[in-house]
Formats: C-alpha cells, sequence, structure tokens
C-alpha cells in the first residue's frame, strides 16, 4: 500500500505546487487590458484584409487605443465602422472617402484573342507561370478568376474574359488585388470615375497587335488634360487621381479608347 501512497502524494503536491505558482505568476504578470479594444474589434467588419495597414482587425483595434492609430483606416467597414469607433473613444467621427478596385484592363474576347489552350490547374497564378500566360497580351487579365474567388463581397466578375469591378458591393479590401498576377487591380476614390483600362507595356504597334483595345502611348491624352491628371511613361497612361476632376477630356481624346467612365 506504501508503494502506491508515497508516489501518489508526491504526485499531488507537485499538481498543488503548480497551481500555486500558476496562480501567482497570473497574479504578477497580468496585464489590464483596455476593453475599448474589445469593443473597437467588435465594431469592425472581421474581413482581416490588411487593408489598413495592420495585420487584422484586433491589431487595428489595439493600435487605434494603444498607439493613437487614425480611426478612418478600415475601407470594407467605412464610415458605418469609423462611426461606431469614435462613438467608442468619445472624439468625432473622422472623414472616410469612399473607395472602390478597379480593373485595369479591356482586353474582352473581342478585343484580344488567346496565344494557347492552357490544360493545367484553371487559375490566373497557374496561367501566368506558364510563358507569362496564355493571352496575345502577356500584360492583360487573364480571365480565370482568382480575384473572383478572392473577394468576400462578391464585388468582382469575369465578363467575356475581363474581371470587372461592381463598386456598389466592393468593400476596396484590396484582396483582389493581392490575388492578381498581373496587378492590374488598384483601389482608388469612388468619386473618381475615369479610369485608363489598359496595363500595357508595350509600345503602341505592339499593343494595337495584341489588343484593340489597348493604350498606344501616343499622349494625346497627357496633351488634352486641364489639370495635369493624367501622364503618359513607358508607353502606358495613368491617372493621378488627386488631381482628376472627371471632365473627360482624356476620354474624349483618345483615340484608342483605352480611357472609360466607370461610374455605375
Amino acid at each position: 500500500m506504501t508503494t502506491y501512497l508515497i508516489p501518489a502524494l508526491i504526485l499531488g503536491g507537485c499538481g498543488v505546487l503548480a497551481g500555486v505558482l500558476l496562480t501567482v505568476a497570473a497574479k504578477v504578470f497580468h496585464v489590464e487590458v483596455d476593453e475599448r479594444i474589445e469593443k473597437i474589434s467588435e465594431a469592425l467588419p472581421q474581413a482581416n484584409c490588411g487593408a489598413c495597414g495592420f495585420a487584422g482587425c484586433s491589431d487595428y483595434a489595439n493600435a487605434i487605443v494603444q498607439k493613437g492609430a487614425a480611426t478612418n483606416l478600415c475601407r470594407p467597414g467605412g464610415a458605418d465602422a469609423a462611426g461606431k469607433i469614435a462613438a467608442i473613444l468619445g472624439t468625432a467621427a473622422a472623414e472616410v472617402v469612399p473607395m472602390t478596385a478597379v480593373v485595369h484592363c479591356n482586353g474582352d474576347c473581342n478585343a484580344t484573342q488567346t496565344a494557347f489552350s492552357f490544360d493545367g490547374v484553371q487559375s490566373c497564378k497557374a496561367v501566368k507561370r506558364f510563358y507569362g500566360g496564355n493571352g496575345t497580351c502577356k500584360f492583360g487579365c487573364i480571365g480565370l478568376g482568382d480575384c473572383v474567388s478572392a473577394c468576400e463581397h462578391d464585388a468582382i466578375k469575369v465578363v467575356n474574359g475581363v474581371a470587372k469591378v461592381i463598386p456598389a458591393l466592393c468593400g476596396a479590401c484590396g484582396q483582389c488585388a493581392a490575388a492578381c498576377p498581373n496587378s492590374l487591380i488598384s483601389i482608388k476614390p469612388l468619386a473618381k470615375h475615369i479610369d485608363v483600362l489598359c496595363s500595357s507595356g508595350d509600345n503602341g504597334k505592339a499593343t494595337k497587335l495584341s489588343c484593340k483595345n489597348g493604350c498606344i502611348g501616343c499622349k494625346i491624352c497627357e496633351k488634352k488634360c486641364p489639370n495635369g491628371a493624367i501622364t503618359v511613361n513607358n508607353f502606358h497612361a495613368s491617372i493621378d487621381y488627386d488631381k482628376c476632376t472627371n471632365c473627360g477630356a482624356c476620354m474624349a481624346a483618345c483615340p484608342a479608347k483605352a480611357i472609360h467612365s466607370c461610374e455605375k
């Protein structure tokens, strides 16, 4: 009997001692957590997309309380989330500029062609790794929907071979942009409607051979813009949305019809 009793008492004693030590450690190393962090985290949409610049919603909530991070950085949450955060902190709600994603490509099935059929995994990334893509334009939308799979808001669809964003549904989280192997998607202010729907880096002649809707880098748009909002570099036109007034002068002047009004 003694043979079993002594080991049992020793084991029990060790358990009690460990419990006491853990209790003491919990008291000594206890860190008070500001209850506002949890409330702010709950006010966020839990998209954990990283568009705010932080690792996730909890990290962002902690940064707001502990580091004074701006309260209007959550794109998916928008003005609603910013308002709730401000109420929790007892501060004025910060202005939120509505944002949306835009796909800088208009090389649909009527404008460009596929160079070969790909029999591997049907994803844009897989096709991109195989000779740079299956289209005649190596810069354009591959059209297999990696961005669609990444979007949690059902805000992007592949239409006639090209991904199209539905601004009314877009949370501007940037997940689609991260998923695109050709880096065709950017996040822009929703109020800015004029976009260059081409990302070709080829010269004008090469671009027209691969896509009828491509930017030929002629710089006519650059000359016609009264605000200096559009510039052409490396045969590619791009818009500075801070300067753009949606006047449409560049769109009307573009001989290639590569600039469009994407208001919807």
